[in-house]
């Protein structure tokens, strides 16, 4: 039984409604839904959206995960940069973010496309905010600076979970190593970059293994942080180990301010695009340009 702290927030209906319609309209795909995600009335009627590009089937194999799987993806859409830029303009979205599955069937992973997407988005919206979402794309140097060239304002790309839980909790692919090179590169090729990751708690993991992840993460120069309560979304999927009370959530955010993250959020629904928006992220990147 779920406790007490874990109830859905009501959505906000008329914006949350149409936005939806749109989506469906238009073929798109969000990771609010892909993902179940908890927040998603509460982010779109804020004005903040996270799509997913490049299909809705994922090569890789994640245990956490309810996007789903195939060896094989789907055939891109060649206008979904453009009806991504669409939307965006239509419903005046202040702050988005773009994801997607992983592409290994693909020659360049889908990074080219993606950062089409970007680069659509941001020529028809100005004045929008641009976070990215990636996967780690092996780690291939060119897939990687496809991303940079595209000018997101952020760049993430989520640790999940501690190391010693790694393999069991990702695709075998996906290493606890390789994310921290993926997100070290990034300020190699830009430091002005801003960067960002995000881990699950629940799963088993210590305390002691929480902060050390922290400082991981620092010590490849990521700027902000995301730590939210894992929730298993079907009888298949990895099993919760323990609901954490939002007092440790509480208490993990002051620690990662306390390394140097530039901003943290912390508690049992935060998702790594949770309210990503907010005006202390959207502040930043505004003192930045």
């Amino acid at each position: 039984m779920l406790p007490e702290w874990l109830s859905i927030k009501p959505a906000h209906a008329s914006k949350y409604s149409s936005i939806k319609s749109s989506i469906n309209y238009l073929g798109l795909n969000t990771v609010c839904v892909e993902a179940h995600c908890p927040n998603m009335s509460e982010c779109w009627g804020g004005g903040t959206a996270t799509f997913m590009v490049l299909g809705d089937l994922c090569t890789r194999g994640c245990t956490f995960c309810a996007v789903s799987k195939s060896a094989k993806g789907l055939k891109i859409d060649e206008k979904e940069p453009e009806k991504l830029a669409a939307i965006v303009r239509e419903w005046k979205l202040n702050y988005i973010v773009l994801t997607s599955v992983c592409r290994d069937d693909l020659a360049d992973q889908g990074s080219s496309h993606f950062a089409k997407c970007v680069s659509s988005i941001k020529e028809a919206n100005p004045n929008t905010f641009v976070e990215v979402l990636i996967p780690d794309f092996r780690n291939d140097s060119e897939c990687l600076s496809n991303i940079v060239k595209s000018h997101p304002d952020v760049i993430g790309h989520n640790l999940e979970t501690v190391e010693r839980l790694s393999p069991y909790v990702r695709d075998r692919r996906a290493t606890y190593s390789q994310s921290l090179s993926v997100l070290k590169a990034f300020k190699d090729m830009d430091k002005s970059i801003y960067t960002k990751s995000a881990i699950m708690l629940g799963l088993g993991e210590t305390e002691d293994e929480v902060m050390k992840t922290m400082q991981d993460l620092r010590s490849v120069n990521t700027d902000f942080i995301a730590i939210g309560q894992y929730l298993r979304p079907s009888r298949h999927h990895i099993e919760v180990k323990e609901y954490v009370h939002p007092e440790t959530f509480e208490k993990y955010k002051e620690k990662a301010l306390l390394y140097g993250f530039k901003y943290a959020a912390s508690g049992p629904f935060v998702r790594s695009s949770y309210r990503a928006g907010e005006y202390f992220i959207e502040s930043i990147i505004k003192d930045k340009k």
